[in-house]
């Protein structure tokens, strides 16, 4: 039996009362409640509007709004064909979706959700769509062009494109700006100004692999990448520099930053929620990977209150692969569309 010293005694149990502690401040989270959307179809992108407390969930052809205070859905946008995601510009009264199956854009009245236009791209496949205050312009992110859309968010007009060279994921902008997004197929994240629409940096993401969801501390300038191999990369976005790697769960999709409570969140479809402490903005720490439900990949944050939201569904066999879909998803029964509320305990 070999001895142990007292000296690494000491360490272990002051570093497994200090992992402890931490997980006590952060708060086990757990699903407070399901609200129950129900329908038919898939989903994409979810969207917190803090200030209005309204949760905008894509679902197919339609985006659906719940307001987060009574958990009702309080508006409907139409329309939407294949709607990827929602992005929010308040200080315009406006709203923008991304629409991949017919590649348009549809503008809508921030307080109202009424439609008033649809822009049609020159592009294929919108899919992540982001607003970038300082600029004032809105980006789609295309999927089937390897392209960003820009369109000057005031006049609702396009304004030019960005060359991605490769399949872009989420997008998160800076404030000063810069915007950024994960490249899925090239394993890198893209920097481009958003005003001169000049494409600044692309920096891999090495050891991570096939990134989707980004998030971003814009006060210690630390970008987020949830990959596809079970890694969290956190990114320096001044230098390119990678500063951390942590292990997250199976399946990943989307990123958040809780500025608040310094914790990074990665929803993933295995049906675990992983949550990171950044101890500094090069000191990370896992806390937990707590229980959510299979297929809840996509996600939103309420940064005011903590509370986490994730959709997912009961799913049925998947369909026989064919050529054009070797490797087909299980099917979504009807009427089982819910959003899971997680919150502290």
């Amino acid at each position: 039996m070999k001895c142990v010293s007292r000296g690494a005694v000491t360490w272990l149990v002051a570093s497994v009362m200090a992992w402890a502690s931490l997980a006590s401040a952060a708060g086990a989270f757990k699903v407070d409640r399901r609200i129950l959307l129900g329908g038919e179809g898939g989903w994409d992108y979810l969207t917190m509007d803090v200030p209005g407390q309204r949760l905008f969930v894509s679902h197919g052809t339609h985006v659906q709004v719940v307001d987060t205070r009574n958990d009702r859905v309080v508006g409907d946008i139409p329309n939407t064909l294949g709607v990827h995601g929602v992005a929010l510009a308040p200080e315009l009264g406006r709203g923008f979706t991304s629409n991949g199956r017919d590649s348009t854009v549809s503008v809508f009245d921030y307080k109202s959700l009424a439609v008033s236009s649809q822009i049609k791209l020159d592009a294929r496949n919108p899919d992540a769509i982001a607003y970038d205050p300082v600029s004032r312009r809105v980006f789609t992110f295309n999927g089937g062009s390897g392209n960003a859309s820009a369109i000057d968010a005031p006049s609702a007009r396009l304004v030019g494109s960005v060359p991605l060279d490769g399949k872009p994921e989420f997008a998160v902008a800076d404030g000063k700006g810069a915007m950024f997004v994960n490249i899925e197929d090239s394993s890198c994240v893209v920097a481009f100004d958003a005003r001169t629409l000049r494409v600044l940096h692309r920096w891999p993401i090495a050891p991570g692999e096939e990134p989707s969801g980004l998030a971003m501390d814009r006060k210690h300038r630390r970008l987020f990448s949830g990959c596809s191999n079970q890694k969290l990369v956190v990114l320096d976005a001044d230098q390119g520099a990678v500063v951390a790697t942590l292990p997250i769960g199976k399946g990943v999709d989307a990123v958040a930053f809780d500025p608040n409570r310094n914790l990074i969140f990665s929803s993933n479809g295995e049906g675990t929620l992983t949550v990171i402490h950044e101890d500094s903005p090069d000191k990370y720490t896992v806390v937990e990977n707590a229980t959510t439900e299979r297929g809840a990949r996509t996600m939103a944050l309420d940064a005011g209150s903590g509370t986490v939201y994730v959709v997912t569904a009961d799913f049925g066999p998947a369909p026989a692969p064919t050529e054009e879909r070797p490797h087909p998803r299980p099917t979504i029964q009807p009427g089982t569309f819910r959003v899971l509320v997680l919150k502290r305990r």
